[in-house]
Formats: C-alpha cells, structure tokens, sequence
C-alpha cells in the first residue's frame, strides 16, 4: 500500500510541474530543428500549385515547385518558410510571397524510453523534453520498476536519476534530452524478508524505507515473531542483529525470528 501510495503521489506531483513547466521547457531549447524523414507540408498561400506536403530527403534538402532543391535540414520551420519565401521573390515567381512550414511527421530526432514504463518506445522531440516530460509521455513507471531512471547518452557515462529528484522540478535533476538518448527504468530495487513475516518473500524498495517498514509491507510479524530479534544480512557479511529504525539498503536479507516463551 506504501509503495502504491508513493507512486500515486509522485505521478500527481510529475503532472502537475510538467504542465506548469511546458512553457518554459519550450524555450529552453532554440525549437524543433528540421532534419532527414521528417514530414513537413508547404503551404505558399493562394498558389496552391506550389504547396506541398513531403519527406526531407537523406541528402537535407526537399524540392519545391518552380524554385528547385531547398535546403530544409538544419533549419527551423519558421527559419524554412522565409528561405522558400525568398527564393520565390529572387526568382521573380510571386512579390511577397506569404509561406508557412508545418512538420507532418517527426522522425529525424527522437529518443528511446525502455523498462517498466507504461508505454516503451520512441518518443519525437518535437520541442525540447526533460526526463520528467518523456516519462510521462510514456505514461510513467509501472508498479514493480525502480524509483530511477537511468539516463543513456552516446559517448557520455550512464547517469542515474532519482524519479524524486525529477518530480521536485530541479532542472538539474530533470536534465533536457537530446536525440539518440535512451531513458531506462529497471525492475525495482528488492530486499528480501524471511522468518516470522505473514508473507516472506521479496519487497520493492521505496525512498528512505526502514526495516520496520519492510516488514510491514510483508504483512507483519507473526505471533510467533519477535518484535526485538532481527537479523540482518548485508552483502557477504554475516548476519548481524539490527534496529527496525535502519533503512534498508538494495537486497538486504531481513530475517525475523522467533520469539521465545
């Protein structure tokens, strides 16, 4: 029930910054920059013969009636529109031409989002995206994945981000992506609890969980259980006797014994 709880209270959390933050995400970023395979339509308004709707080509340009090859790749769509605009008026086709450029179809910057997400694939950077926002555009972190993400950037070491870090608005924590970034989230973090529990077995790490906890989300002590004798088994050390007050680290063995009458 905590793990649920703290998940239902993260994703609120994540939605409401994201919507607060769109705005100022978008400009982070100098915008959508036009490459190979996307899909832009070209409208020359009141000249309908020369609008169109097509595929850049892998070379970076598109070709336009009457004027020829375009280069669109590496530039906006707004940048775009004012290049058709004067190639039109230098080669004497139309007297300022009014244009406008909308990308159809995004395809030539793009990142991957894997793991337990409610939706894995590949989401278009149609704007600039934080962490935050792709996640949720891949509909957040399903019950059994961990409480980070590990971010997966060409040439750059693997960096871990914390989904409380992220959910906070620390853009920091919540970094802006870039093409070819993958967003990893794993199975989650388990520790294992064995002996005098309700339910022995693994639980799923939540922040700042104690020993006291875990047993909790193992159903509880027994009533043949103590309450003062846990063990605890850390690594490839022996097993020792603990607090329930100590939190819990990453497949940690829990060990509740017996009580003796």
């Amino acid at each position: 029930m905590m793990k649920a709880l703290w998940r239902g209270l993260a994703l609120l959390l994540a939605m409401a910054l994201a919507a607060t933050a769109a705005p100022a995400a978008a400009q982070d970023g100098e915008g959508y920059v036009l490459g190979p395979d996307d899909v832009i339509q070209v409208v020359v308004y009141g000249q309908a013969d020369a609008s169109i709707t097509t595929r850049i080509k892998s070379d970076g340009t598109i070709v336009m009636p009457l004027i020829g090859a375009v280069r669109a790749a590496g530039q906006t769509n707004i940048a775009l529109a004012r290049t058709v605009a004067t190639q039109f008026t230098k080669g004497g086709f139309y007297k300022d031409p009014i244009v406008n450029v909308e990308v159809t179809g995004y395809a030539s910057k793009t990142v991957n989002v894997a793991g337990k997400v409610t939706a894995p694939g590949i989401v278009a950077l149609d704007r600039p995206y934080r962490a935050l926002d792709v996640l949720l555009k891949a509909g957040w972190i399903r019950d059994g994945g961990a409480t980070y993400v590990y971010l997966r950037r060409a040439g750059v070491a693997e960096t871990r981000l914390d989904t409380e870090g992220l959910v906070r608005g620390d853009d920091a924590a919540n970094p802006l992506l870039r093409a070819g970034d993958t967003l990893f989230v794993p199975d989650a973090d388990l520790v294992f609890i064995s002996g005098q529990v309700a339910r022995p077995g693994s639980v799923a790490v939540t922040p700042g969980m104690t020993i006291r906890q875990a047993i909790a989300m193992a159903g509880g002590i027994t009533a043949t259980g103590s309450q003062g004798k846990v063990g605890l088994v850390r690594g490839n050390a022996r097993e020792t006797d603990t607090e329930p007050t100590q939190a819990v680290q990453k497949n940690d063995v829990i060990i509740v014994k017996e009580r003796l009458f």
